[in-house]
Order: structure tokens, then C-alpha cells, then sequence
């Protein structure tokens, strides 16, 4: 397996929790700004659509991720499209407040703890990860998988970090981003102010931790070993990546089948044997 066990300094019990949530601001508002995960917008919708599911469910969504802006990228019309509840195992007043602020439709925050390795029976839907499967190791990123495949959950991976020269180049850009990009983040804080430009420990945080999980992540080759055994003709696995953003986004879609129709089967089989009919001997 290419992943390697490091830890980012964001994540570590001795990193303070008043700079890990500025941090988690930071990396949040260049998500949005620079439209990180909307490539795979419409996988995902088509995902969801086919599973059935009609709500999203996310897990260490923390102040929200990328959903704060990529909900409308993922939404429609806007009445049909699934709900999206937002959840953390250690969800706090400040994310609520802010997704209520911008009264987002069809956009929630679950108060309650959720952890992403037992998830509660009751909270069915279609499970997203942004940007953190990376923080679980081997066993833990299995549980989570095999959780979804056997409670037949659809659940979607996407990480935009991985380990090639690319992707680690594009991270020499993260703390100057943070550099521009810190004053438009609400609410305003001068203590953001003061780690960003006086004492800049959130750009070097970023930049690092940046790093570590590019090296950190899975590789598409990971991806399918962790799969590996979970099969089943009405569970559906598709790994790869997506193009067409600042970088390429890796994903890993799962999703139970929905029993076909016997008129729509009456009709693909009907197709089929046209083609075959029509085709030259």
C-alpha cells in the first residue's frame, strides 16, 4: 500500500484547538475559492440519483468543508435533489451558526457526535467524505467501506491531495492563498489576523500539513485493495479520477444498485438484440 502512516500537525493533541479551528477555516475558504471539488459534481448527483438515497450524509464535515459552496454545484432544481445533513464527531456552535447564517436550503448540521467508523442505524443516507479519508488508516478506512457496503449505504470519497509532482507543486500555492484569502473569511477574527500575517504559523501549517497528506493518501491501487472483497452483484464500486479543476480529484464511489424493472429489462434486452440484428456478419 502507497499510503504512509505520518500524522499533520493540525490533527496532533498538542496543536492548539483555538489555531486548529482557524486552520480548518482557512483550508475550508480556499476549497470554495477555488472550486476544488467541482469536477465531480455531477458523479456524485448521478451516484446518489441511481442509489435511491434521498439524503446526503457527511461525515468530518467540520465547519462545513466544501458543501458551503458546493451544495449549488450540486443541487438542481432545488425541490427533488436530496437534503444534505452535515456531521462531525466533534460538531460545535460555530458551524451550525454559520450554515444557518446563510440560510442555505435543503442544508443542515447535525448537533449530535458522529463518528465516522460507527455511524448511528437511524441516519441513513448517502455518506460523503471530502478531504479526510486520508486521516484513517488502513483498518479504519476498511470499517468505514465495508460499514456502507454492508448496510447498503451509498458513499462517495473524493481527496483532492495525493502523492505526484503535481499535486505536490500545486501545494506550494496553499499558503499564499491563505495569504490573500484570510481577511474575507467570516466571521472576522483578529486572532487570524495575528497567525496569518504577524506570526504566520497557519500559512506554515498549511503548507506542511499540505504535504503530509499527499503522502497520506491513497492511491487509486489503495483504493482497490481496500474494496477488495467487497462484492456483490448489487453493490457497485467505481474508482478513479476526475479532471477539469485546479487538480485532479480522486474518488471512490460506491452505491447499492436499484432492482431493475422487468419492463426495462424487457426493453434493454430488445435494444440488444436490435444491435446484434443490425449488425454486419
Amino acid at each position: 500500500m502507497q499510503r504512509k502512516a505520518w500524522f499533520e500537525l493540525h490533527d496532533h493533541r498538542l496543536y492548539p484547538g483555538f489555531l486548529r479551528d482557524l486552520v480548518t477555516d482557512a483550508l475550508q475558504e480556499i476549497w470554495n475559492a477555488k472550486q476544488i471539488y467541482s469536477p465531480i459534481a455531477r458523479r456524485l448527483r448521478r451516484a446518489v440519483a441511481e442509489s435511491g438515497a434521498k439524503r446526503v450524509v457527511d461525515l468530518c464535515s467540520g465547519g462545513g468543508g466544501p458543501w458551503l459552496c458546493f451544495c449549488c454545484e450540486f443541487h438542481g432544481d432545488g425541490v427533488t435533489d436530496p437534503a444534505v445533513l452535515l456531521t462531525d464527531k466533534y460538531p460545535s456552535r460555530g458551524p451550525i451558526r454559520t450554515v444557518e447564517s446563510r440560510t442555505l436550503s435543503r442544508l443542515s448540521f447535525h448537533p449530535c457526535p458522529v463518528d465516522a467508523i460507527d455511524i448511528p442505524s437511524d441516519l441513513t443516507g448517502f455518506r460523503t467524505m471530502f478531504s479526510t479519508f486520508h486521516h484513517f488508516g488502513p483498518s479504519q478506512a476498511r470499517a468505514i467501506l465495508k460499514s456502507a457496503f454492508e448496510q447498503r449505504q451509498g458513499i462517495g470519497i473524493f481527496e483532492a491531495a495525493k502523492c505526484d509532482s503535481r499535486t505536490l507543486a500545486a501545494v506550494i500555492a496553499v499558503p499564499l492563498l491563505a495569504l490573500r484569502l484570510a481577511p474575507r473569511i467570516r466571521p472576522f477574527r483578529w486572532s487570524r489576523i495575528f497567525w496569518t500575517y504577524c506570526v504566520p504559523v497557519i500559512p506554515l501549517t498549511l503548507w506542511l500539513d499540505g504535504l503530509l497528506s499527499c503522502l497520506r493518501s491513497y492511491s487509486l491501487a489503495d483504493l482497490r485493495e481496500l474494496t477488495s472483497g467487497l462484492v456483490s452483484e448489487a453493490y457497485r464500486w467505481d474508482i478513479g479520477e476526475e479532471h477539469g479543476g485546479p487538480v485532479a480529484i480522486t474518488y471512490l464511489v460506491g452505491y447499492p444498485c436499484l432492482p431493475v424493472r422487468s419492463e426495462d429489462a424487457e426493453i434493454r434486452a430488445a435494444e440488444v438484440e436490435e444491435i446484434q440484428t443490425e449488425r454486419p456478419a
